[in-house]
């Protein structure tokens, strides 16, 4: 049971492959093998940073370098949280100097631009929706679909923070409180809705969601902050059973929806097939918008 990827958040991309990071200590923090792995192109970047750090760092006077790495929890392919060697933008620059490279000097530059984009945020919330907005209409969304996407962020991050204030971990316990939710708003949990959707195990639920999913699903998250603060909860056990209870009012919402449409709601499509329809459609005529209503 893993914790679903929230877009914009805990990955970054350079060149179209996934840079895993982490917000800690007011910056950035950067998974260096998935660095390695862009740089190297080397079959097993795990070995080729298990050199480097024995080897080239030191004969280069590199070595007070490794003094500044960080062990944090990041999540792997598999969705489990694993200790990951980290390293912040400035480390990282001088580890990336002991890595001959031809894409060195431009991922130099992909890095301090992706710097900036936090506090950026920070100072203008603004700035982050719509980068968000532009990451999904590069990917063919239609703009609806965008609007009940970005909603869905904002009322799960809201609801995190909640789940921080009072007493949840991040990792085990959030992917625990989130499944309880999702459960009763679909009866199905969030590894069996993927299953359903036919997803790799990599690919984040949210993103292959219908509208009326989403807004289900937002439905459920919201409640479950009102829960939250109407009966001052704290603590795992009483956490989980207000999910418990919002994702039971969710699920009654979503039986009323469909005794009038007369069909499950719950879709087995997703992204990667309209994509493909989509694809498809432009060879033949005017392309389709992704998860028409």
């Amino acid at each position: 049971m893993s914790e679903e990827q929230q877009p914009n958040k805990d990955i970054s991309l350079f060149e179209q492959k996934t840079i895993r990071r982490i917000w800690h200590n007011n910056e950035w923090f950067y998974s260096i093998v998935d660095v390695i792995a862009v740089l190297s192109d080397s079959p097993n970047p795990r070995n080729y940073w298990s050199m480097l750090k024995r080897d080239r760092l030191k004969v280069e006077g590199f070595d007070g370098a490794l003094t500044q790495v960080e062990t944090l929890k990041l999540k792997s392919a598999d969705g489990k949280f694993r200790q990951t060697d980290t390293a912040n933008r400035q480390t990282l620059l001088r580890i990336v100097q002991s890595v001959p490279s031809p894409k060195a000097e431009p991922f130099r530059v992909w890095l301090a631009q992706v710097g900036e984009e936090r506090f950026e945020e920070i100072e203008n919330p603004a700035i982050a929706l719509e980068r968000m907005r532009s990451t999904y209409r590069a990917k063919g969304y239609n703009a609806e679909w965008i609007e009940q996407r970005i909603t869905n962020d904002v009322v799960r991050n809201e609801l995190t923070d909640e789940w921080k204030e009072r007493g949840a971990k991040e990792g085990v316990e959030f992917s625990m409180l989130t499944n309880e939710i999702h459960e009763g708003t679909f009866e199905l949990s969030v590894q069996a809705h993927k299953e359903y959707k036919l997803l790799p195990a990599k690919a984040g639920l949210r993103d292959h969601m219908s509208n009326v999913e989403l807004a289900l699903l937002s439905l459920g998250e919201a409640t479950a902050t009102l829960f939250h603060r109407e009966r001052e909860t704290q603590s795992l056990p009483a956490l989980k059973k207000d999910a418990k209870d919002a994702g039971r009012a969710a699920g009654r919402a979503r039986k009323v929806i469909e005794e009038e449409v007369g069909h499950s709601v719950v879709s087995d499509e997703n992204y990667l097939e309209q994509q493909e329809r989509a694809k498809r459609q432009l060879k033949q005529g005017p392309q389709l918008e992704m998860f028409p209503e």
